[in-house]
């Protein structure tokens, strides 16, 4: 605690307060550059969805914010990064004995790096929701604080902690629900809601059955068959590449896994269109079968690039696009999917393999009340700090940000200004999207 405190020498906790845009800054340039890695048929889909708010545009450009953050002072204390740890990228999810947890969902961006560009992507991105819910700047700003505050007392509980205990911490959803008590009852319908979203309910939701069997239900443009997919191959080739993508899956799983997927069959493969910044990535659903047909399984497949925070931080130093979300995930997560795994196939790309929906759910922070968003900013929060605790000196960084609320309140100032960024931003890109639509109709 006393070298981090000795940190803030070079690097006062005050200067995490600035942000004042560099020269050469140009977010659009940005976004028609990640386009151009991107499926061109969906680009238009992406765009659509960044476009229905300043928090959706925040989403889906984190490039952008790598970028921003690569600008901004750090004290030179590293962990694990999530990369893109905004609101909306925690979530709940299944432990393998079938425990319901509150943890990050969301890795990839991840990468080691300063702890500080995590929690100012967290803090900015309550300013930008809260505007968009309505619940205005005050509110904002105070949301930004409360989750920094609680970042820097889960960060200073841990520092005494054993790594063993470290490694373990998790919040139960029972947990989640008793700390976001709220008149409307999101969280504990999001909790409800989750225990349902079983592997059963995935199959259910995605499944017809036709001839006593299960058939992947097509549902374009978000779900479709393999043979509507343009990849400029026939459809021939393009399950050949399946074939190897699922090999190459199965060797990186240790023995015991590897046995137990083999024990299912392969019965179809789909594309699914997901997310917000993840449009335009292949996003593939496969619908296996184990013990018979009651008993099914749906794994997700998807599309791997480089980290966001490669260009500023260097490369990851592993293998793969999709080994750095796999290793990333199970640096941070409390308990990572039993399926997850991933693979490279060449001329496709690298891909991450995890199931799809199963007890996995969210708080809808574009639904909340004011109070339930307080508290849930706080339990966000709280959770980036144990994440980041697992691989980066929890006393170290709690000794930088101290007792006092200096850090809290720079990165709620912070948080503030860079919202005004965002909005000016999405701004921007609307009225290039507008530009574009009048183009259109002209011609």
């Amino acid at each position: 605690m006393a070298m981090g405190r000795a940190l803030r020498k070079h690097c006062p906790r005050s200067a995490h307060a600035e942000w004042k845009p560099s020269e050469g800054r140009e977010p659009l340039e940005q976004l028609r550059r990640s386009d151009a890695t991107r499926l061109p048929w969906l680009v238009p889909v992406r765009h659509e969805r960044m476009s229905q708010s300043s928090f959706a545009f925040l989403r889906g450009t984190p490039f952008v914010m790598a970028r921003d953050l690569s600008r901004t002072p750090v004290c030179g204390l590293r962990t694990q990064l999530c990369g893109d740890a905004h609101l909306a990228n925690f979530g709940l999810f299944a432990t393998p004995e079938r425990r319901l947890i509150f943890d990050l969902n969301d890795f990839d961006e991840t990468l080691p790096g300063p702890f500080e560009w995590d929690v100012k992507r967290l803090a900015a991105s309550c300013v930008v929701a809260a505007r968009r819910n309505g619940l205005g700047r005050g509110c904002g700003k105070k949301a930004a604080r409360r989750a920094v505050k609680a970042y820097r007392r889960m960060m200073r509980e841990l520092a005494p902690c054993g790594l063993l205990e470290v490694w373990s911490r998790a919040v139960d959803a029972k947990q989640l629900v008793r700390d976001c008590q709220d008149r409307a009852g999101l969280a504990e319908e999001a909790v409800e809601k989750a225990r349902r979203h079983t592997s059963a309910h995935a199959v259910e939701k995605l499944t017809v059955e036709r001839g006593g069997r299960r058939h992947l239900a097509y549902q374009p443009p978000l779900l479709f068959p393999l043979a509507a997919v343009k990849m400029g191959i026939s459809v021939g080739e393009l399950r050949r590449r399946m074939r190897r993508l699922a090999a190459g899956y199965l060797s990186s799983l240790d023995g015991a896994m590897r046995d137990l997927c083999l024990r299912y069959r392969q019965r179809e493969w789909g594309f699914k269109v997901v997310g917000v910044g993840s449009v335009g990535l292949q996003a593939y659903v496969v619908l296996c079968q184990g013990n018979g047909e009651d008993d099914p399984l749906v794994l997700q497949v998807k599309e791997a690039q480089p980290s966001v925070l490669e260009p500023y931080l260097g490369p990851s130093g592993v293998r793969s696009p999709g080994e750095r979300v796999v290793v990333g995930q199970r640096r941070m997560q409390a308990f990572s999917d039993l399926f997850l795994g991933w693979t490279e196939v060449e001329g496709m790309g690298a891909f991450y393999v995890r199931q799809l929906r199963d007890m996995k759910g969210a708080l809808d922070v574009e639904k909340m009340a004011p109070d339930l968003f307080l508290e849930y900013a706080e339990s966000c929060g709280a959770t980036l700090a144990r994440a980041h605790a697992r691989t980066g000196d929890a006393a170290a960084i709690a000794g930088y940000l101290g007792g006092g609320t200096c850090f809290d309140e720079a990165l709620a100032d912070f948080a503030c200004a860079y919202a005004d960024q965002v909005d000016e931003d999405y701004a921007r890109f609307i009225d290039a999207q507008d530009s574009l639509v009048d183009e259109a109709l002209v011609h």
